[in-house]
């Protein structure tokens, strides 16, 4: 079990690291390339990755009642990492995005480690 709880409080910790600082940034990242026409968007995207990331610090509290839950971390995780390089090959995102894109899917592998060495509870 500490492994599962070392994994998602890291997760938790690094992603709340991460994502706070874009409440402050959104007239900084999105707005002068356009990039977001609706900054409800933009928040709505923060602030659903902040609450993964608290998920992801519930999760690390009692990961065998939480086993199913870990699922979702997945879901969070490697969806974004498989779609990045692609859109990174289409000349749409710039390199640092693909390099934070790895991190979600060596996360998304530690959270599938996870999974299976955690027991069904």
């Amino acid at each position: 079990m500490r492994f599962t709880r070392w994994v998602f409080n890291a997760a938790g910790i690094y992603g709340l690291i991460l994502l706070t600082p874009f409440l402050f940034l959104e007239r900084r990242i999105a707005a002068p390339a356009a990039l977001l026409s609706h900054p409800e968007y933009f928040y709505g995207f923060v602030l659903v990755g902040i609450a993964c990331q608290v998920l992801f610090l519930i999760i690390a509290r009692d990961p065998v009642r939480l086993r199913p839950a870990m699922i979702a971390g997945m879901i969070e995780k490697f969806p974004f990492a498989l779609i990045v390089p692609v859109l990174w090959m289409q000349g749409r995102v710039q390199t640092p995005v693909v390099v934070f894109a790895g991190f979600d899917f060596l996360w998304g592998i530690l959270f599938a480690a996870a999974y299976l060495r955690t027991p069904k509870g």
